[in-house]
């Protein structure tokens, strides 16, 4: 695919990194003067050098369209001075990734290719992009998020070796940047590594220079403007950062989320017949039925999940974990009407969308492998239906190729998906899970089973 990404900073060659290894075709664009602190692991070198080369992957500076497209077709990535990004126009990205890091939106729009991805906070998913990466280190740090936003700046950098703010070198005048310490060079608590505006800039820590801006750049008073290391290895100064590929790999998720990957749309609309009553609001463990599933399948944050109801209970909490909701306002028209629902949804939001898995929210045994285990069976069998079993027996979850999505929205009634499985009965693959996985609740006798 054609990526446009927007910086050429450490963070952003990171996430090109992680889609050069994909076999994408990249583009980035930069600012005339770069600010980039790690310089020695940044596509942003070539706006000085001409080229930049980062644990094999070479960056070119081009002027034009033309001139990229050469370098891209050679398998390196194009850099352009292009503050505003405006060679998207000629360009016309698949896919196009804000990783400016200016903790705001600086001018992207959602219209500005078929899938727009942003980096860490400043940005709402489903508004002014199609989704986040979380970039803030921690449990979520490339999580995929598409509702909502990144968890909002909080001005203290993330631990490094153990230290927080103390590894941060910053202009202590406004003026032109003099370094005085180099990348890779060890340093002492207190010595000068930097002069900037003719004032000194003193290390606040010992360890090994990571970053440093070059020299003759305009900085301001509080600007950051170097980075030290307490691990003092000097690997770390010219290799790709952990966190930078966490964030490339929920790039390389987001794309294949959006173009020809699976959802996810869970069932929880019934009215409970059977049971009497609303089973999904009943306690077990100590939770509510629903809550087995939904907390199940938060473990999966990198596939994109929905959920088809019509209580406020569930959908909140649903909400609070990432899933988009989809309203029935009719259950009485039964399981094939939500399933209905939730594939439209599906079809209107995930362009390519290869099949969608389909689970109900009565099974509070199923566990995270299992999901995994029959989205991986659905990618190695395209056109076929994959169908949770245990001793040759079939139930849910099932997943469906999108070949039979014409076939499910005929349906009508409260058989499900079942009168199509019946016509494509060589076309199952049963996946062997464990029986107490298959225990759904139908009558209120099975909370105590």
């Amino acid at each position: 695919m054609n990526v446009l990404i927007k910086g050429a900073g450490d963070l952003a060659t990171g996430i090109a990194y992680e889609l050069h290894l994909k076999g994408h075709r990249i583009m980035m664009t930069e600012r005339s003067v770069p600010l980039t602190v790690r310089r020695s692991v940044a596509m942003s070198r070539a706006v000085y050098d001409g080229r930049a080369t980062v644990e094999g992957m070479t960056g070119v500076l081009v002027r034009s369209m033309k001139e990229a497209a050469g370098v891209m077709d050679n398998g390196d990535v194009a850099v352009i001075v292009d503050e505003a990004a405006d060679i998207r126009n000629a360009y016309r990205p698949d896919v196009l990734v804000d990783a400016i890091l200016a903790k705001r939106n600086t001018g992207t729009s959602v219209e500005d290719a078929p899938l727009v991805i942003a980096a860490g906070p400043g940005f709402m998913a489903g508004v002014d992009c199609h989704c986040v990466i979380e970039t803030k280190r921690g449990d979520t740090l490339g999580r995929v998020i598409w509702e909502g936003n990144a968890i909002p700046n909080t001005g203290i950098p993330g631990e490094v070796g153990g230290y927080s703010r103390e590894r941060l070198i910053q202009a202590e005048e406004d003026g032109v940047m003099e370094p005085k310490a180099a990348i890779g060079d060890k340093v002492e608590m207190g010595q000068i590594v930097a002069v900037t505006g003719g004032v000194p800039v003193y290390a606040k820590m010992s360890g090994m220079v990571r970053g440093m801006l070059q020299h003759g750049v305009p900085v301001r008073r509080g600007m950051k403007i170097g980075d030290i290391d307490a691990r003092t290895d000097y690997r770390f100064c010219v290799t790709i950062s952990d966190k930078a590929r966490c964030v490339g790999a929920g790039a390389v998720h987001a794309i294949e989320q959006h173009y020809g990957a699976y959802a996810i749309v869970v069932l929880a609309a019934g009215q409970g017949t059977r049971f009497g009553g609303n089973k999904l609001l009943e306690e077990i463990e100590g939770r509510p039925l629903y809550a087995h599933l939904l907390d199940t399948l938060a473990e999966l944050p990198h596939v994109w999940k929905a959920i088809v109801t019509g209580y406020e209970p569930v959908a909140q909490y649903a909400a609070e974990r990432g899933f988009a909701i989809v309203e029935n306002r009719e259950p009485e028209k039964g399981s094939s009407h939500s399933m209905q629902l939730g594939l439209k949804r599906c079809l209107d939001t995930r362009p390519c969308l290869r099949g969608v898995l389909f689970t109900v929210c009565d099974q509070p045994g199923l566990t995270v492998g299992t999901f995994v285990k029959l989205l991986e069976a659905a990618r190695r069998n395209p056109g076929r239906i994959v169908r949770a079993a245990n001793g040759g027996q079939g139930g849910n979850p099932v997943v469906w190729d999108l070949r039979y999505a014409q076939e499910l929205l005929a349906l009508d009634g409260d058989k499900g998906g079942r009168p199509v499985m019946e016509k494509h009965a060589e076309e199952i693959i049963l996946l062997n899970i464990e029986k107490k996985e298959l225990r759904d609740i139908d009558r209120k006798a099975d909370l105590t089973e």
